[in-house]
């Protein structure tokens, strides 16, 4: 259940991703045209094991007539199984108005059931569903399973089931390692809804949501179990993606789990961790250019007090450069029929080893892109994020990349105050906002940040940051909800480069001398923050006539401007984080969002006759 398509496209991409082995949702197979003895010669030919069949519903009853029916239904499945040669089937507890409530009743009825299944070298891994009607916690079923003492019974535990209801793991200690016989992980963001809508809906791979993994498998495999790690993953998102893509990231999941698990419990650990190694910077962020966006570009980074130091030795790729803020400009992509289109196209990250950094990217299934170099140019590797973004791995010097561009005679001076970059934020697309951070959490080693929601002029936005522990590489990652029909924003899925400054109201003011493209800010915005934010009147003044936003967490405050945008998506920021604030001035979004539409309706109405 947790990818899309067919059974044969599910095998497909579980096979192609490395897994061992799957479990068997009955609606699959009812659907296949495979028989159960055929679907296993086919995993067989693919390298799979089938670990389970699943599920079986509703088996205990108060109704002996209707028990004595669920008995003929395991009796009939077992014969599947014994076709599909899994030896192991998972029976979820009842949620039926006639499930039994009386906790010895329960234990005989299961043990008639692991009875029938054991003489036939089969077993019976129970498990409590959250909102099951009597058995809802991991607890119950423990109970359950221990009353019926059958060697053919055992638990199944699922960590969505176990830490939806708040379920303490450690207490897996009580069981006996044999008991249990399957393990089911799935993530999830903390939400305040139904626990069955939560989880039929909004389960995660592991490290994409909010649940403590690491701890929870930690616990499991202290207390002996010994099985398979097996993904249960509903996802509305999931069930309609590319599901090769999704079974990668599915795989990623477990190797970030299976190194956290090794960093945690290091005698738990099965293969060895190597850390990500430390990455202390942007390098360069690329844009993508063309013959129109290009020269328009080119001109704002000017007028933000950037210099054009290189030029590429053997690639129509520009340097830009002030203080330790670098942008390339690639115009090598010919796109006739998207003029003007300008679009982050590639990030590089300053790491103490790239080498390691690009070995660990691709052990994390992050694909590999191929590259071409003239003699003597820098060997960068290259790696593709979810949304298409290339992701560099470098080290500024001398003899590093750098080296592939010719000076130009322009110095990289002080310009404009600008010092670095703060970060880089990108939309992404609506299948890949989870995936991408997963992504960048086990590939590079950064760590999400809690995902917000606001509502912007065309609907709702979620966004989440991942930063590295110093806060010197930070990403913020966009996704609209829910975008239909044909209404569309001026700007769709925009992108935006960050630059510091240490005093942004100085900076504000070279970049108006300069005539840089700065966003105005409607005074409705200034009367409001004078409103509601206790601010001295001289920064109030100075964000008046310098068209600056504010912000503010429990640690300091954010001062920020925009430029408007240049080419079809891409703006510039510049920001001032003052006593360590820590945020990215997510509640101004609508405001600039609402000011960006307006300047594009504007530049596209024509003038009158």
């Amino acid at each position: 259940m947790c990818l899309s398509g067919t059974l044969e496209d599910k095998l497909a991409a579980t096979a192609a991703a490395g897994f061992d082995g799957i479990e068997i949702f009955e609606a699959d197979l009812v659907a296949s045209p495979w028989a159960p003895a055929e679907l296993a010669a086919r995993c067989a030919d693919l390298g799979l094991s089938i670990d389970l069949y699943q599920p079986f519903r509703d088996l205990d009853s108060t109704d002996a007539d209707r028990f004595a029916r669920n008995l003929r239904r395991a009796e009939r499945k077992f014969d599947v199984m014994a076709a599909l040669g899994t030896d192991t089937v998972l029976v979820c507890s009842s949620v039926a108005p006639d499930a039994v409530d009386d906790p010895d009743r329960l234990a005989g009825q299961l043990t008639e059931a692991a009875t029938r299944a054991g003489e036939r070298g089969l077993r019976i891994a129970y498990e409590a569903l959250a909102w099951g009607r009597h058995v809802s916690t991991w607890e119950r079923s423990w109970d359950a399973v221990r009353r019926a003492d059958s060697p053919a019974l055992g638990l199944c535990l699922d960590s969505f089931h176990v830490l939806s209801r708040g379920g303490d793991p450690a207490g897996f200690a009580v069981v006996p390692g044999e008991k249990l016989f399957f393990l089911q992980l799935a993530d999830a963001p903390h939400m305040d809804m139904d626990v069955l809508q939560w989880s039929r809906h909004h389960r995660l791979f592991p490290g994409q949501g909010a649940f403590d993994l690491t701890a929870f498998l930690g616990h499991v495999l202290a207390a002996g179990y010994t099985g398979p790690l097996s993904l249960e993953v509903f996802n509305d998102v999931f069930r309609q993606a590319d599901p090769a893509r999704a079974a990668v990231d599915a795989m990623r999941s477990l190797l970030w789990l299976e190194e956290g698990l090794a960093v945690r419990c290091p005698e738990l650990a099965t293969t060895p961790a190597p850390l990500a190694p430390r990455l202390s910077g942007y390098a360069f962020t690329e844009l993508a250019v063309d013959g129109i966006s290009g020269p328009q570009v080119a001109g704002a980074l000017a007028a933000l007090g950037f210099g054009h130091t290189g030029q590429h030795r053997s690639k129509p790729v520009q340097l830009w450069e002030q203080g330790a803020a670098r942008v390339l400009l690639n115009a090598s992509v010919v796109r006739p029929s998207a003029a003007g289109v300008a679009e982050v196209a590639a990030i590089a990250l300053e790491s103490a080893d790239p080498g390691r950094s690009a070995a660990r990217a691709e052990a994390f299934r992050a694909p590999v892109l191929p590259r071409t170099r003239g003699a003597a140019e820098a060997d960068l590797s290259a790696v593709a994020a979810p949304d298409g973004t290339q992701v560099f791995f470098a080290r500024t010097g001398p003899d590093g990349w750098p080296a592939d561009f010719l000076p130009t005679g322009t110095e990289a001076g002080l310009g404009a105050g600008i010092t670095a970059v703060d970060h880089v934020a990108l939309t992404q697309p609506f299948d890949s906002f989870d995936e991408a951070g997963l992504f960048y959490r086990a590939v590079l080693g950064l760590e999400p940040e809690s995902v917000t929601e606001y509502a912007a002029p065309f609907g709702l936005v979620r966004s989440r940051a991942v930063t590295g522990p110093d806060r010197a590489v930070r990403l913020a990652l966009s996704v609209s909800l829910l975008r239909r029909g044909e209404w569309a924003p001026g700007v769709p899925a925009p992108q935006h480069i960050a630059f510091a400054t240490d005093d942004v109201v100085a900076t504000a003011r070279a970049l108006r001398a300069a005539g840089a493209p700065l966003l105005a800010v409607p005074a409705n915005y200034h009367d409001d923050l004078d409103a509601r934010v206790d601010l001295a009147p001289g920064l109030l003044a100075d964000m008046r006539e310098c068209g600056l936003f504010y912000d503010a967490d429990g640690r300091g405050s954010y001062l920020h401007l925009f430029t408007e945008v240049l080419g079809s998506r891409v703006f510039f920021e510049v920001v001032q984080r003052l006593d360590g604030y820590d945020g990215y001035g997510t509640l101004n979004a609508p405001v600039r969002m609402a000011a960006h539409r307006r300047l594009r309706r504007t530049a596209e109405t024509p003038a009158p006759a």
